[in-house]
């Protein structure tokens, strides 16, 4: 297993040469995972309470804090590897629904494929981990993800991955091809939109009740990761604020 790294179509709210507005951090109506905009990258590598996460015997993939198109932002380099930056964080989905982010993507993954094992890479991509108490899940997945902390760590029980793949249409869902506890929901495919910022807005409720049927329990972290180790190729991305948000 390489990493435990998504039906409803994606409309990007905004398209904009820069990583977008950063809401005010006294407002009552979002929460920041990270406020990257509000950071020096010269008092800094990486942001506060974020932290690597890796995978056992797999080259990691480099993060840090950049001044970039006027805004702090965190730049990723995968040259054939795979680790990701990690918050851990309790957030309501019911309370607060909507997750905001934006990046900017250099280049695609050629060879990337959403359905397969060795297309499992993504330049960019936003990881919604989930509290899913691991009692629910039958006895035989119990141990296979007993097992699987043992060696990779932070295994999730349940989780979505916001991804930009290389070919499969914005609003494909499908099964992480590593394992069925993650779901994997395209959000930009192809090159067009390269070297833009996007900024997306998507309603993590309402996702969570249209992949897995369910009503969803509270948010546990959340992460980034841009990725290249199946393939083997190399892609470099730039992640702008992430914050939860009331309807």
């Amino acid at each position: 297993m390489k990493t435990a790294p998504i039906f409803l179509i994606l409309i990007p709210l905004l398209l904009k040469p820069d990583p977008g507005p950063s809401p005010s951090e006294d407002d009552d109506d979002v929460i920041f995972a990270g406020d990257f905009f509000s950071l020096d990258p010269d008092e800094a590598t990486l942001p506060e309470n974020w932290e690597t996460m890796n995978f056992t015997g797999i080259p990691r993939t480099e993060y840090r804090l950049v001044k970039i198109d006027g805004k702090s932002v965190i730049k990723a380099v995968s040259d054939g590897s795979s680790s990701g930056l990690v918050r851990e964080m309790i957030v309501d989905p019911e309370e607060f629904p909507v997750l905001r982010w934006s990046w900017k993507a250099e280049n695609i993954i050629k060879k990337g494929d959403v359905h397969t094992k060795s297309g499992d890479d993504y330049p960019a991509r936003i990881y919604v981990m989930f509290d899913y108490d691991i009692k629910n899940l039958s006895w035989g997945m119990r141990q296979r993800v007993r097992a699987l902390r043992t060696v990779y760590g932070r295994i999730p029980t349940r989780a979505i991955n916001y991804v930009w793949d290389t070919s499969a249409e914005p609003g494909t869902v499908v099964k992480n091809a590593h394992t069925r506890l993650v779901k994997m929901k395209v959000v930009e495919s192809g090159d067009v939109r390269l070297g833009e910022w996007i900024t997306y807005e998507r309603n993590i409720y309402d996702d969570y009740v249209e992949i897995f049927g369910e009503k969803p329990p509270k948010i546990a972290a959340v992460a980034i990761m841009t990725d290249s180790d199946d393939t083997g190729e190399s892609a470099v991305a730039y992640y702008g604020n992430i914050s939860f948000h009331r309807e």
